[in-house]
């Protein structure tokens, strides 16, 4: 098999244990920007995956595992620290109605999803800027491998709209992070609502949590981020 065949096996074969079902254009672009992904990270550190069936189990898949826990339809949503563009495209290809935001300190990463993306017929906002200086705010906010989840909820929380949704996609210890992270979502003006193990096909531990935005953050966060590193919440 090729890599976009290995690709796709291994991304069908995960979908119905997330329990989604896409159609062949929303599996096809999937495919068609994990190539471009691949590709460029012989150019580009991108990914330390780069076997295709792995590539599709640990982003396209681990992505799209945030659908069955959120309501995505027509909102506004930022990616904080998206990186190569996980999870905010698998998840704008997944849902088209979203209207998409990926922010990322790294302007060559940035410059490159701007470069990418419409060619693939994706379309998103790219903003290359630190999450802690990016001030509008956002029906949803995602982060996924950024920061421990106190550094990342002073980040992101500030950027959701009161009644908005904070999810982090954290690994296997995100129960543990939340119970570390609980007086910061609280003092931020957020409610923990869930926190929703899962288990991805290739065996591997997952966590989302979810935090609904009850009341405004405070003034003066988030904080430069060496303030947070020194004295986080």
């Amino acid at each position: 098999m090729d890599e976009r065949e290995l690709m796709e096996r291994s991304l069908r074969e995960g979908l119905p244990a997330l329990g989604l079902a896409l159609d062949g254009e929303q599996i096809s672009r999937l495919l068609d920007f994990g190539q471009a992904v691949l590709a460029q990270n012989r150019v580009m550190n991108l990914t330390a995956v780069t076997d295709p069936a792995d590539f599709a189990r640990l982003h396209l898949l681990d992505s799209l595992a945030l659908l069955p826990a959120a309501e995505l339809d027509g909102c506004s949503l930022l990616d904080v620290g998206t990186g190569a563009g996980f999870p905010g495209v698998p998840l704008k290809i997944a849902c088209p109605s979203l209207r998409l935001t990926l922010l990322d300190s790294t302007a060559k990463k940035i410059r490159w999803l701007a470069q990418t993306l419409p060619g693939l017929g994706i379309e998103a906002e790219t903003v290359a800027a630190r999450a802690e200086e990016f001030a509008p705010q956002f029906d949803v906010v995602t982060s996924r491998a950024v920061a421990r989840l106190n550094l990342l909820c002073e980040l992101c929380q500030p950027r959701v709209r009161v009644g908005g949704w904070f999810y982090a996609l954290k690994g296997p210890e995100g129960e543990q992070e939340a119970s570390e992270a609980a007086e910061a979502i609280r003092l931020l003006g957020g409610t923990l609502r869930r926190i929703d193990p899962l288990r991805l096909p290739d065996g591997q531990r997952r966590t989302i949590i979810a935090v609904e935005q009850t009341r405004p953050a405070p003034a003066g966060y988030p904080r430069p981020w060496g303030q947070m590193k020194k004295r986080p919440l």
